[in-house]
């Protein structure tokens, strides 16, 4: 098992806009950018599959670069998404490995994310 991340949440200027700082690196120097669509986030790495859970969860945009992760969505739905997006990138590392999987429900695991509300 792999150790949580530690998640700051920042709101941005714009109301749609929020960053989450985390205490280790996601991604090299390369600036990483999903949009919701099918095949924005399709790959295995570690910001593929953040980018893509977040997505699923109602983001409309996330851009990933180094240890910040900026994560566009509708005003509205931000009281329901920054607990579950503070969720979703404290424990992206917690399984790894070949057998692992990238999802709590590959392990056989329940995620309490309603707790973090």
């Amino acid at each position: 098992m792999g150790q949580p991340i530690t998640v700051t949440v920042h709101v941005g200027a714009a109301p749609d806009v929020r960053f989450f700082e985390c205490n280790r690196s996601l991604t090299g120097m390369a600036i990483e950018v999903y949009t919701a669509g099918p095949g924005s986030a399709a790959g295995t790495r570690p910001p593929d599959v953040l980018a893509r859970r977040l997505l699923e969860a109602g983001a409309a945009k996330v851009t990933i670069y180094s240890n910040v992760v900026t994560v566009e969505a509708p005003p509205a739905a931000w009281a329901e998404l920054e607990p579950k997006a503070t969720f979703m990138i404290e424990h992206l590392f917690e399984f790894y490995g070949d057998d692992a999987g990238w999802s709590f429900e590959a392990r056989g695991i329940e995620p309490e994310v309603s707790k973090v509300q």
